[in-house]
């Protein structure tokens, strides 16, 4: 590099990787979540369903034991299971494909590959986030008010994140004239 040649640094391939990482950790997180959705003496999981038994006198009632028993006997859970899953592989694949990149300095013959891998991890991502309250509600009668819990906000999260990734990744900065700067 000469005296008049000024390099521009700009970070956006870093940020994007950022995103995926943070992404892939929302995602882990979500999935072993115990708590996608509450209700007095009720919680669901995209693994296991638990329930209160109702205690006869209110001063017993923290120490009803619970009981729980395995959510994936529903089709509708294990698809939205399966989607997630396959989701947060895409995303890992994405994650390793673009540090594996930016390391040995062969970023843009990559850069597809992983906003390829990210747009699919969100489709099937919001695919699994909508799937998931839809049947819930449509299948589930409680007969109290009931909330879809953090377990499934981190999902969304997650989401964002890899769409975020995605997009940084789609952004060519090897285009720009220096003329702009």
């Amino acid at each position: 590099m000469s005296v008049n040649e000024v390099c521009v640094f700009r970070p956006f391939k870093l940020i994007a990787l950022l995103c995926v990482f943070l992404a892939l950790c929302l995602d882990v997180v979500a999935l072993l979540s115990p708590a996608w959705v509450t209700a007095d003496h009720f919680s669901l999981s995209l693994w296991e369903s638990c329930s209160q038994s109702e205690a006869r006198d209110p001063a017993e009632e923290e120490e009803a034991p619970w009981s729980c028993f395995s959510t994936l006997t529903s089709d509708w859970q294990i698809a939205t299971l399966v989607l997630l899953v396959t989701g947060a592989v895409a995303t890992l694949l994405a994650f390793l494909v673009a540090l594996i990149s930016l390391c040995r300095g062969t970023q843009r013959r990559h850069y597809r590959t992983v906003a390829v891998l990210l747009f699919t991890a969100v489709v099937l991502q919001a695919c699994a986030l909508v799937l998931y309250p839809i049947k819930f509600i449509d299948g589930t009668v409680l007969q109290s008010y009931h909330e879809f819990n953090w377990g499934y906000g981190l999902g969304w999260g997650a989401t964002i994140f890899m769409l975020g990734g995605g997009i940084l990744f789609c952004l060519r900065t090897d285009v720009y004239e220096d003329t702009m700067y």
